[in-house]
């Protein structure tokens, strides 16, 4: 008869390529159990968007399957996303994971692989929230979901939109159509606090922030109030876009922020005539500065009318067509995201928020 000990030691041969240690290491194999040579166990993964689960799962199959006497063996995949940041409990215990999402300046498309990240990541089954945290030029609203509103509830708490599985917040709600918000950045850091910690996010694997282009009030603002998981720096490939985003970059650095990815937006565009490819803003500039500086590069989107209808009628392309090839895209990009989210939680030691 096969014994615990054994199949644990099968399983060991099974390695996680971005954790780099084996899955018994990594305390993922949960509820094993050993009836007449059928093996029954769960592997619990650090994030639902893992894009090696398959390979995972037929691992380990394989590997226990091997033993002598085993009859038959039978893997359930689960996962538990890891709080990689500390809460204080009384602003927003229940987020995990915060990611800001940031470029150098505007026109890139910062907003649109925001959105549609979240979007992507919600699919998976994760529990995902977007804040708008561009508080001059808010356009979260229009993205997902024209008619949707917010609420008030009780001590002033916001309830937030929810949309194609995300909850949001946005200054826009405050401030809807061509009204302007013409505040000093006092009263633009007051109210970034209040989106944050009077929104009633609920329990949250990941809270993406959509910050305004540049750096500035809003951006210190986060750092130094919310303990950030890391941030995802949007560029187009051409030379200018690049540098002014690295000055981004750069501003993450100084103030410690873990660095999660960059994506090289409006990468290239197929015509829609005659099916070639142009490169209208060059092509790779991302990928090879995110080489040079040693950042994960997460992926590239190229310029494309539908995500750009998307965006408009309030349905991102990631819920709208989600079998076309951007929508792939923009679900790949997302499953890198949450290796790099995962290996920062890894690395960093188990939160627990203790309850009075």
């Amino acid at each position: 008869m096969v014994t615990e000990k054994e199949v644990l030691d099968a399983l060991r041969q099974v390695e996680d390529p971005d954790l780099r240690r084996d899955i018994v290491a990594l305390g993922f194999i949960k509820e094993l159990t050993i009836d007449n040579g059928n093996v029954r166990f769960i592997i619990n993964l650090t994030t639902p968007a893992c894009p090696v689960r398959d390979q995972l799962q037929e691992e380990a199959r394989k590997a226990v399957a091997a033993l002598p006497g085993v009859k038959n063996v039978e893997v359930k995949m689960t996962a538990e996303v890891r709080r990689t940041i500390e809460q204080d409990k009384e602003k927003i215990k229940g987020v995990k994971n915060f990611i800001a999402v940031a470029s150098g300046k505007g026109g890139v498309g910062k907003s649109t692989v925001a959105v549609n990240l979240a979007v992507a990541m919600a699919q998976t089954g994760a529990a995902v929230g977007l804040l708008d945290a561009d508080i001059y030029g808010p356009s979260i609203p229009l993205m997902m979901g024209r008619d949707a509103s917010i609420e008030v509830g009780p001590g002033n708490e916001i309830i937030p939109a929810k949309a194609h599985g995300v909850k949001y917040m946005s200054m826009g709600f405050m401030a809807p159509g061509d009204k302007p918000l013409i505040w000093r950045g006092p009263m633009a850091h007051h109210a970034l606090q209040q989106s944050l910690f009077q929104t009633r996010w609920g329990e949250l694997d990941y809270l993406f922030v959509d910050l305004p282009p540049g750096t500035g009030d809003v951006h210190l603002t986060l750092v130094q109030s919310t303990p950030i998981t890391g941030a995802v720096l949007v560029s187009t490939p051409q030379d200018v876009g690049l540098t002014i985003s690295l000055k981004t970059f750069r501003m993450f650095q100084t103030t410690n922020v873990r660095m999660l990815g960059l994506v090289e937006n409006m990468s290239y565009h197929t015509c829609t005539h005659c099916g070639g490819r142009e490169e209208i803003f060059g092509n790779g500039g991302a990928e090879a500065a995110a080489k040079r500086l040693d950042i994960p590069f997460l992926g590239a989107i190229p310029l494309d009318i539908t995500v750009r209808e998307g965006g408009d009628s309030g349905n991102p392309i990631t819920a709208s067509n989600p079998k076309s090839p951007i929508a792939a895209m923009y679900r790949d990009i997302a499953a890198k995201l949450a290796q790099q989210v995962s290996i920062a939680g890894f690395e960093a030691p188990q939160l627990e928020i203790v309850e009075d």
